[in-house]
């Protein structure tokens, strides 16, 4: 069965999706946030078949995540470091561990992360960089943005209607500022 392409959707979570989407892409990012970074490392932590993990990591480096390094000249090898992009995505991973750890470990946390300083467990959760607020709270809604097409603007728009739209649910909080659209 050939794999679905989400690259031309104009939604960046297809397109991050089409990028590091596959689960073995999500675990290498996972391992080199670690510190792991040769191919043998990968290999042993994640029990991947060898030309499964060459795969993942020649996508992962074409994603800009990941560079190739080489640091040895015979026999010819690699160490694969994160990118700028690469380490852009630490928060996603943040996120899905805590999702994890509340949702699927009945046992308790395997993994946590905890504040240097102080050994404190943290609670991670998304905020708004300019406010400091978390997103989840009612006064923050999905709007289309600048670029979105028309009938991305139409099906939020009949979410809005429908309700399912947190500002919907809480009639107190003000509509948020009209978008412009595209060549507008």
């Amino acid at each position: 069965m050939e794999r679905k392409s989400f690259g031309h959707m104009a939604c960046p979570i297809a397109r991050s999706l089409e990028r590091v989407g596959e689960w073995w892409s999500m675990l290498i990012l996972r391992d080199a946030f670690a510190g792991l970074s040769r191919f043998d490392e990968f290999q042993t932590s994640l029990g991947i078949a060898p030309n499964m993990l060459t795969r993942r990591l020649s996508a992962l480096v074409g994603a800009g995540m990941l560079e190739r390094h080489r640091y040895s000249e015979r026999p010819p090898r690699y160490e694969y470091r994160l990118t700028a992009r690469g380490r852009d995505f630490q928060p996603v991973l943040v996120a899905m561990l805590a999702f994890g750890n509340r949702h699927f470990a009945p046992e308790g946390a395997s993994v946590q992360i905890v504040n240097v300083a102080t050994g404190a467990v943290a609670d991670p959760v998304l905020v708004d960089r300019k406010t400091g607020r978390p997103l989840a709270e009612p006064e923050y809604a999905v709007v289309p943005g600048p670029a979105a097409s028309d009938a991305l603007r139409q099906r939020l728009r009949s979410r809005q209607r429908a309700g399912l739209l947190a500002r919907d649910q809480h009639p107190e909080v003000p509509a948020p500022a009209e978008v412009p659209t595209r060549g507008s």
